[in-house]
């Protein structure tokens, strides 16, 4: 049940993300560049992101288990921290210049050609190093 689930919650996930442009890489560019060319339409992605996972989380603390009887993880630190601050900036900066983000480049693997590949590779690296690098940043910060 639990694959059936994860499967069915991806293809609507990757299906949300063609169909809402996300998979464009002008048009995320053309939503950040704020000050020149601005395409306000993927507010509404975000909007549509955002009223679910309120309600998911409204719901979640009301329940012990999810459908499939597992845990539900616990909520997120709301407190605003060096690692999510330099996380959003590097996040944010590779969503800006290259206008994929890692949901909408795996989607995006089968027409993205080698620029696409490029991308997820860096991705991938960048992610193996997250744990060194934020294990520095820790040890830096504590000085």
């Amino acid at each position: 049940m639990r694959t059936i689930i994860a499967a069915v919650s991806g293809g609507l996930f990757g299906a949300g993300l063609l169909v809402s442009g996300m998979t464009d890489t002008t048009k995320v560019q053309g939503w950040l560049d704020v000050f020149g060319a601005w395409d306000p339409t993927l507010a509404f992605v975000l909007g549509g992101a955002i009223l679910p996972m309120a309600l998911a989380w409204n719901i979640t603390t009301r329940r012990a288990r999810s459908v499939v009887g597992t845990p539900f993880p616990a909520r997120p630190d709301p407190k605003l921290g060096h690692n999510l601050v330099i996380g959003s900036v590097l996040f944010g900066a590779g969503w800006g210049l290259v206008g994929l983000c890692p949901g909408p480049a795996i989607a995006s693997l089968s027409w993205g050609g080698t620029g696409g590949i490029v991308f997820i590779l860096a991705m991938v690296a960048g992610m193996l190093a997250a744990n060194p690098i934020r294990t520095r940043i820790d040890q830096v910060a504590a000085t």
